[in-house]
């Protein structure tokens, strides 16, 4: 199902588009960047929750959903300057980002540039500044999570959800996975997920909102309470509960309600 009022859109981004839901809204417009292995779609729940009169943009970053053909690199500078040419294209006076756990990454690194119109960040699961306890082995599992369906499966039971997801969600989880081009999907436990930007997050000057899953395996609360939240003094943890990674899938209204309190104080 698609939030009321919603257009598709294609946003040019150097090599090529990337594509978008976008609802026009008064003044301030949230900006969605989904996770590694997702796509705007992972972001649906929670936009049909939203007041309706919220402003956003939705979009599958380069490499995944509808915008698999746009070439790499695939790290996240290039996704940083792909968020930047939305926002700007966007032509919102006031923005925020919502990033997750990749996307949370990628919004880090942005809000760090202090752009201007950004009104303030909430951090979903968000995948810490710099990487905590990664070894190569690690690496090359994570590689692995999306080779084929039985191991997108694997992963949504054994580390991606707490308490599983009903089965349209579970086919659309498969479907973005796989989907994903075969560098983005390398681009981030090789590169993204283990790249430090830690020195940078400190310069982020607008109210952070961090929502962390009470079961969540992949970025758990205790890992973010302990190596994100002291490097950026704007920042609160707020702990959603039985869920885990995949919250915006999971608890929805949780999320959705979370960012629509958080969005009310800016």
């Amino acid at each position: 199902m698609t939030p009321q009022n919603v257009a598709g859109r294609y946003f040019d981004v150097q090599g090529g588009q990337v594509y978008a839901h976008v609802r026009e809204g008064d003044d301030l417009s949230l900006v969605f960047l989904h996770y590694w292995g997702g796509s705007r779609r992972t972001w649906m729940p929670v936009l049909e929750r939203l007041d309706p009169g919220q402003g956003f943009v939705a979009y599958d970053q380069r490499g995944w959903g509808e915008s698999t053909s746009v070439p790499g690199p695939y790290g996240l500078e290039q996704l940083v300057d792909d968020a930047q040419r939305v926002i700007d294209a966007l032509g919102r006076r006031r923005h925020a980002l919502v990033g997750h756990s990749m996307g949370g990454k990628v919004a880090q690194l942005l809000a760090a540039a202090r752009p201007e119109g950004l009104a303030g960040v909430v951090l979903v699961a968000p995948a810490p500044p710099a990487p905590v306890g990664v070894t190569e082995q690690a690496q090359e599992a994570v590689s692995r999570a999306y080779d084929n369906e039985e191991t997108v499966l694997r992963s949504i039971d054994l580390m991606l959800t707490h308490g599983g997801l009903p089965p349209e969600l579970r086919r659309q989880v498969v479907e973005d996975s796989l989907r994903g081009g075969g560098q983005a999907r390398l681009a981030w436990p090789f590169q993204g997920m283990v790249q430090d930007v830690s020195a940078g997050v400190g310069a982020i000057e607008v109210p952070v909102l961090v929502l962390a899953g009470s079961h969540d395996k992949v970025d758990p609360p205790t890992v973010l309470a302990d190596h994100l939240l002291p490097l950026i003094p704007t920042a609160s943890l707020t702990v959603l509960k039985d869920t885990g990674h995949l919250s915006p899938l999971e608890v929805p209204d949780q999320v959705a309600a979370h960012i629509g309190a958080f969005v009310a104080q800016l």
